[in-house]
């Protein structure tokens, strides 16, 4: 094997360990934030202010201290894409903020710049990932290997995959320099001080990595060579801003027109830039000639060069957010009566930090909470007046219901399958509970409606002693359903531990009125019809206590990290606590016929 083949191959396995590295330190920094970081992103956009630069300004800020945080402005991007996409951000909110991710990507170069260190001074050496890089590696192993917790074999991800990523690196670096006298590479890095070429190449290998800090990074481990200058370099680091953009067009198939504006915005910022920057630059070097332009550059001088530029676009464009924000509505139109997509903050994109993902199905879940309550509380109306339209209301509600167990279940689903820590692994299996009793309860409420039609339709009516039985049974249900969705709604475990005692009332007045309304039947004092519509009502009115049981329940046991339901019930009714005793007998005598 030529000695050129096998430089190139050492390369490529450099380059390996390099954008590995760095794909895993990123997500490791973001599953650590769990969430955190996300919930400040959006808590950034949401205030309001009279100056919408200020607005801007402070995306900006938020947009690159999150990128100097998780080490990926595309991961960022991704994120605000899916904040746009799901209704919580807007276009223009979201303008600062990728104006921002590109300025905090800058500081992985610098990082990255540490492998070019070079003195004899002790507290210089130091700094030289050669120097820390194996520590950091033993102790992320460590965590990996011996920690329990989640967070801290996050952490021990972070630290191996920055030990990768420095080894990627110093693997590069070290083949360049054997590389440095080779006439091909001479050849490749002539033919890169064309600036269009240079840009081209730039956008193209970026596009492909997905990752604009590994290219600029792979350019500063050519650096060592001498053979690259800064007629050579600046092209490059001007494209892989360019190429950078292709993560968040492909985040944005599939997402609405807002999250597609979104990309766009972040394509014009960095081509409008590229592209002005490069003329201002190329036009001056034409008039004065600068002399620097055929001399070599170090790792340093690469990163200043990405940072001068990002910090300059971004000076030039963040007072015409706006105006950027304008043109893409333009290339991203509405469509002719199109109708608006219902917002939704079950967006994929948030899988990838389940801390923030849970928060939002939480969220979404007490939407759909309270859209059952409501529900519920609106087919017990009907019992004492008709309404067509609050019959209407009831039916649309309960396939609203239909509709977010299916959405928050197949994503709930999706979470699971992430790497979630205990405490997250326990809410995402408590959300996936609690849904399916939200919508029984809508499908209880709706058959509700359904014998609340039959009585008007019918022109039925019962008896005063059924209707002083029924309303009992409706006030003790109604007390229940408080109960339980206030501790849910609360994640108080004191108000839970009241919900089953009562459960057990409703069950016994269910017993009682059916056995009350059998005796009615044999003296002729109730129809057969009647008692069908009597049966259906009280057995809708018991499973609505049921669920809201287990609504309660499951709070509980994550209160105790545990999940059998079953077991805990059973223990409960064998061995019953004085506080359950009590509250049975509270509701015995609140409830009693």
């Amino acid at each position: 094997m030529s000695p050129f083949v096998e430089g190139l191959l050492t390369f490529l396995l450099g380059l390996t360990f390099t954008l590995f590295g760095m794909n895993q330190m990123s997500h490791g920094l973001e599953r650590m934030s769990g969430g955190k970081l996300e919930n400040v992103l959006e808590s950034a956009t949401t205030s309001k202010s009279q100056f919408p630069i200020l607005g801007r300004l402070k995306g900006m800020i938020m947009g690159c201290g999150i990128t100097a945080l998780v080490q990926s402005s595309s991961s960022t991007t991704v994120m605000t894409v899916g904040f746009v996409n799901s209704g919580m951000m807007k276009l223009e909110q979201a303008v600062g903020i990728i104006m921002g991710a590109n300025i905090g990507t800058t500081i992985t170069l610098w990082i990255l710049a540490l492998t070019g260190l070079e003195s004899d001074l002790w507290y210089v050496e130091i700094f030289k990932p050669s120097s820390f890089s194996p520590v950091l590696a033993i102790i992320g192993i460590a965590l990996l290997l011996f920690s329990k917790k989640n967070r801290r074999k996050d952490l021990g991800i972070t630290f191996v995959s920055f030990a990768v990523l420095m080894f990627g690196m110093s693997l590069m670096s070290d083949t360049c320099s054997q590389l440095a006298n080779n006439d091909i590479v001479t050849e490749i890095f002539v033919a890169l001080q064309n600036p269009i070429l240079g840009l081209l190449v730039g956008a193209a290998f970026t596009g492909v990595i997905q990752a604009s800090a590994a290219t600029i990074g792979i350019v500063q481990a050519l650096a060592v060579t001498g053979a690259i200058t800064y007629s050579a370099a600046i092209p490059i680091i001007l494209g892989a801003n360019i190429g950078t953009c292709v993560t968040a067009l492909i985040s944005c198939i599939g997402a609405n027109r807002s999250a597609k504006r979104t990309a766009v915005v972040h394509l014009m910022f960095n081509i409008v830039g590229s592209i002005v920057l490069m003329a201002v630059f190329y036009g001056a070097n034409a008039i004065f000639d600068f002399p620097f332009m055929g001399q070599p550059l170090d790792a340093v001088n690469i990163a200043l060069i990405h940072t001068i530029f990002n910090v300059a676009a971004t000076a030039l464009l963040l007072p015409m957010g706006n105006l950027l924000a304008k043109l893409a509505y333009l290339i991203v139109k509405d469509k002719p009566n199109e109708k608006a997509v219902p917002v939704t903050l079950l967006d994929s994109r948030f899988l990838a930090t389940p801390g923030f993902a849970i928060e939002q199905c939480g969220t979404v879940t007490d939407k759909m909470a309270r859209l059952a309550k409501d529900t519920l509380s609106n087919a017990f109306s009907l019992l004492n007046k008709w309404d067509d339209k609050l019959a209407d209301t009831i039916a649309e509600d309960e396939e609203h219901l239909d509709r977010y167990e299916d959405k928050l279940g197949t994503y709930l689903v999706r979470l699971s399958e992430q790497s979630l820590d205990e405490k997250e692994s326990r809410r995402t299996n408590q959300l996936l509970h609690v849904i399916g009793d939200f919508e029984r309860i809508g499908d209880h409420a709706l058959n509700i409606l359904d014998s609340a039609r039959e009585i008007k339709e019918k022109n039925l009516s019962f008896s005063p002693e059924a209707k002083h039985e029924l309303s009992i049974m409706i006030a003790a249900v109604e007390e229940i359903v408080e109960l339980s969705f206030n501790s849910y709604f609360n994640n108080d475990v004191a108000i839970a531990n009241r919900v089953e005692p009562l459960e057990d009332i409703v069950d016994a007045l269910q017993s009682e009125l059916r056995a009350r309304h059998v005796n009615r039947l044999q003296r002729g004092e109730c129809t057969i019809q009647l008692g069908f519509v009597f049966n259906d009502l009280i057995s809708n009115f018991e499973r609505v206590a049921d669920h809201c049981s287990n609504i309660a329940v499951d709070l509980i046991e994550v209160s105790q990290a545990q999940f059998n339901t079953h077991s805990y019930l059973n223990a409960l009714k064998l061995a019953p606590t004085t506080e359950y005793e009590r509250y049975v007998a509270e509701y015995t005598d609140k409830y009693k016929l």
